[in-house]
């Protein structure tokens, strides 16, 4: 039985689609509750780009589809519950580089990227707001 997709991997696979609201995405996945794999004392991230990413998961089913390529082999995968806006929030601005949020990577045709710009992550740390404050285009 295949198992319920969260309101977030719902709204992920219709912006996905052409629809949706982009800002009511955005806001979904700040109130959204994130699977984050823990590896070497730290949330497993990679680099892409030149952007750190942060890889969450909607829930244990994508999380487990993750595992199976990049997990510890036959250990389980250590893992935190963390919500979206304190991902984009507090542990971001943290990381001290360009930094944003990939949702369920391991989905095929479910992944969404939440780059580090405004209305994203806070605006000292958005790559695309100049040091006045202002939004660059």
């Amino acid at each position: 039985m295949q198992q319920p997709r969260t309101v977030l991997a719902e709204r992920i696979a219709e912006r996905r689609r052409g629809g949706d609201d982009p800002r009511a995405l955005v806001g979904e996945m700040r109130r959204s509750v994130l699977l984050v794999p823990v590896a070497d004392g730290g949330l497993w991230s990679v680099r892409a780009g030149g952007v750190r990413w942060v890889c969450g998961f909607t829930d244990e089913a994508a999380l487990a589809r993750f595992a199976l390529h990049h997990g510890p082999g036959d250990q389980p995968l250590d893992y935190a519950a963390l919500l979206g806006a304190r991902i984009v929030d507090e542990i971001v601005p943290a990381l001290g580089e360009p930094a944003g949020l990939a949702v369920d990577i391991a989905t095929e045709d479910g992944a969404m990227f939440f780059p580090p710009v405004a209305g994203i992550v806070p605006d000292a740390v958005a790559v695309d707001v100049g040091p006045a404050g202002e939004v660059r285009s």
